[in-house]
């Protein structure tokens, strides 16, 4: 997970380097990353995938603000 996150951070790093919008290149991984979940798992897999995000998001797991302790 480490390994994927730091080819991410660095694709998206490349991205606004080259003048890319970060709302945009956000909608584009969440749309690439959804197209292989239903590819993966189908299309109840992906959405249970969203339900679990949804109460991740609600509990502050990717708030910017968040501390780790």
């Amino acid at each position: 997970m480490q390994a994927a996150l730091e080819y991410q951070n660095e694709a998206w790093a490349d991205g606004v380097a080259d003048g890319i919008e970060p709302e945009i290149i956000a909608d584009a991984a969440i749309a690439l990353a959804m197209r292989e979940t239903v590819r993966l798992h189908g299309e109840d897999g992906a959405e249970a995938m969203l339900e679990s995000l949804r109460e991740r998001i609600r509990s502050g797991e990717f708030s910017p603000s968040r501390t780790i302790q």
